[in-house]
Protein backbone atom coordinates (compact mmCIF):
# COMPACT_ATOMS: atom_id res chain seq x y z
CA UNK A 1 0.00 0.00 0.00
CA UNK A 2 1.39 3.31 -0.99
CA UNK A 3 2.29 6.27 1.32
CA UNK A 4 -0.27 9.16 1.48
CA UNK A 5 0.11 12.84 1.74
CA UNK A 6 -2.43 14.70 3.48
CA UNK A 7 -3.95 17.93 3.60
CA UNK A 8 -1.32 19.50 5.39
CA UNK A 9 1.03 19.59 2.70
CA UNK A 10 2.43 22.74 2.10
CA UNK A 11 3.77 21.97 -1.85
CA UNK A 12 7.21 22.66 -0.96
CA UNK A 13 8.34 19.89 -3.25
CA UNK A 14 11.19 18.80 -0.62
CA UNK A 15 9.79 15.04 -1.32
CA UNK A 16 9.28 14.90 -4.60
CA UNK A 17 13.07 15.18 -4.73
CA UNK A 18 13.79 12.57 -2.62
CA UNK A 19 11.43 9.71 -4.40
CA UNK A 20 13.74 7.58 -6.54
CA UNK A 21 10.61 6.23 -8.45
CA UNK A 22 9.30 9.60 -9.40
CA UNK A 23 6.35 8.65 -7.76
CA UNK A 24 5.23 12.20 -6.55
CA UNK A 25 4.00 14.84 -8.88
CA UNK A 26 2.21 17.99 -8.03
CA UNK A 27 -1.82 18.53 -7.76
CA UNK A 28 -3.69 21.91 -7.41
CA UNK A 29 -1.40 23.11 -4.11
CA UNK A 30 -0.31 20.29 -3.01
CA UNK A 31 1.74 16.82 -3.91
CA UNK A 32 0.16 13.41 -4.61
CA UNK A 33 1.98 9.91 -4.66
CA UNK A 34 0.66 7.73 -7.51
CA UNK A 35 -0.07 4.63 -5.66
CA UNK A 36 0.75 2.33 -8.56
CA UNK A 37 4.50 3.29 -8.78
CA UNK A 38 5.23 3.82 -5.08
CA UNK A 39 7.42 0.77 -3.53
CA UNK A 40 6.87 2.28 0.09
CA UNK A 41 10.52 3.36 0.62
CA UNK A 42 10.18 5.97 2.96
CA UNK A 43 12.42 8.47 0.85
CA UNK A 44 9.69 11.07 1.04
CA UNK A 45 8.48 10.63 4.12
CA UNK A 46 11.93 12.29 6.23
CA UNK A 47 12.12 14.72 3.74
CA UNK A 48 9.08 16.38 4.83
CA UNK A 49 9.12 19.07 6.86
CA UNK A 50 5.46 19.64 8.29
CA UNK A 51 5.04 15.72 8.72
CA UNK A 52 2.08 15.48 5.86
CA UNK A 53 3.49 11.96 4.51
CA UNK A 54 1.50 9.03 6.11
CA UNK A 55 3.18 5.58 6.61
CA UNK A 56 0.58 2.71 5.52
Amino acid sequence: MAHTIINDCINCGACEGECPVNAISESGDKRVIDAKSCTDCSSCVSACPVDAILVP
